[in-house]
């Protein structure tokens, strides 16, 4: 097979001509290989060449005109950025591995070495770039029938594929989810008798990987092979907690670890943005530890928003994710996750509305797509119903948003106006009084508006001994 037309021409022949002057041979290879057969958008193109990968990098970048090249010789790799293109360079090379870790010993090796030491067939492939044979496929492992047959397998023997490298176990599951493939047999069996080998891979490269899996488009696929592998109890047993029914007196509950990947799943339909993807992960957390069965109502787990938040930051440090503004919008909106729904079964008023603003701020329209996400039940005319009332609160959201402006509050009295007021310096008094005012607009008493909040704030000094300076 001849891929010639489906290439940048221009770009790969100015590759082929840098090889050929070099006296070396270079192909493309890896994942652009697989997304050009399967029609799938890609800009990033991996070269492997005979010889030295940052020399002919070096050489592509000066016919190219261009000095955006990045070296790192410590890996023999080097990057060029060109238009819309990052293009990765580096030597052929064949690999062996120690148990106790998974960096190899690299050496110098023949194209057939580079394909032999790949994770799978389908990223195995390569197209040679030679004047004599340009554009043609070399396929030593029929990735092409497996890219056909929707089929992720190992180039050889998957324990020892594995084993050497487990990330690849990561690799496999998270390739299946994106691309909606099957795990062929053998290798699925291979990363259930390795999970362990999980261990010796450092978080960060396991928090990527799952990163990616959290964010393709059916993320459960990925999270059901990581559990029924035996990969997620190695780096989430928070969430592997979730797993199981529990019964007294015949009275069970739902399974919390299915009703988080359908709540995912749920949510993944309307936002491809990873931390609120996150949020649907961690909203039920807290769900094992505040587990308990009460007779007369069932099993209930009071707190569990509460305590889930304060497991977001533990759960972050472990997994290497940003302990920044990114983990505590998690952390606030599993916090609130309970909030909008109970609004649902009761009166909705005003205050409650203006308090729910209040602590969501801008994340308010994010909290209401994961409480949206989060009503599942066989029961349907119980979702049904659960909606309507849900439609409920969003209209009320916007109706008392326009009308008291609670979104991001900003107090109409500052506490330098308090104390300019009353003569005093910072303090309790001061304190008070604002957090009153607060309260009052929250609750209705006075509107958002300076004029009466300014009215209440002499009335509450008042009521504290204060008085108000000429």
């Amino acid at each position: 097979m001849n891929l010639s037309a489906h290439i940048d021409t221009k770009l790969f022949h100015e590759i082929s001509q840098a090889a050929a002057e070099m006296g070396v041979e270079v192909y493309a290879i890896g994942g652009m290989v697989r997304d050009i057969l399967l029609k799938r958008k890609n800009k990033d193109f991996d070269f492997v060449t005979t010889g030295d990968g940052v020399a002919l990098a070096e050489h592509v970048a000066k016919r190219l005109g261009t000095r955006k090249i990045s070296v790192h010789k410590n890996f023999g790799t080097a990057q060029i950025v060109y238009r819309e293109y990052d293009l990765e360079f580096v030597g052929a090379r064949k690999e062996s591995y120690r148990s106790e870790s998974r960096k190899p010993d690299v050496e110098p090796g023949s194209l057939e070495d580079d394909q032999n030491r790949r994770d799978f067939t389908i990223n195995a492939m390569a197209i040679s770039l030679q004047e004599k044979n340009f554009g043609e496929l070399v396929d030593p492992f029929n990735g092409i029938e497996d890219l056909k047959k929707k089929i992720i397998r190992t180039p050889l023997d998957p324990t020892i594929t594995y084993s050497d490298d487990p990330l690849r176990m990561m690799r496999a599951i998270r390739f299946a989810t994106q691309l909606g493939f099957e795990i062929e047999d053998t290798s699925y069996r291979a990363i259930r008798e390795n999970a362990e080998r999980l261990d010796i891979v450092s978080v960060e490269r396991i928090s990527g990987e799952l990163n990616k899996i959290i964010l393709s488009v059916k993320p459960s696929i990925g999270f059901r092979m990581l559990s029924d592998s035996g990969l997620l109890k190695r780096f989430f047993p928070e969430m592997v907690r979730l797993h199981g029914v529990e019964r007294i007196n015949g009275v069970g509950h739902k399974d919390n670890f299915y009703h988080t990947l359908q709540v995912l799943d749920n949510l993944s339909e309307n936002t491809d943005n990873l931390w609120l993807r996150w949020s649907a992960i961690l909203h039920d957390i807290a769900k094992p530890p505040t587990k308990r069965f009460e007779e007369g109502l069932g099993w209930t787990f009071h707190g569990h928003d509460d305590l889930g938040a304060r497991m977001v930051p533990r759960i972050f440090g472990r997994m290497r994710l940003p302990l920044d503004h990114h983990m505590k919008y998690v952390q606030k909106l599993v916090l609130l996750h309970l909030r909008p729904i109970a609004l649902t079964k009761t009166e909705i008023t005003d205050s409650a509305i203006r308090r729910l603003l209040f602590e969501a701020g801008d994340d308010i329209d994010d909290l209401m797509l994961l409480c949206q996400a989060d009503i599942t039940s066989k029961n349907e005319e119980k979702v049904k119903r659960y909606l309507q009332n849900y439609e409920l609160v969003k209209e009320k959201l916007v109706e008392v948003e326009t009308k008291d402006h609670i979104r991001n509050f900003q107090p109409p009295v500052s506490g330098e106006l308090i104390m300019e007021t009353f003569h005093i310096g910072p303090g309790r008094e001061v304190g008070l009084i604002k957090n009153a005012i607060k309260e009052a607009i929250l609750d209705g008493v006075i509107r958002n508006e300076h004029e009466e909040a300014l009215e209440f704030m002499l009335k509450e000094g008042e009521k504290l001994g204060l008085s108000a300076g000429v």
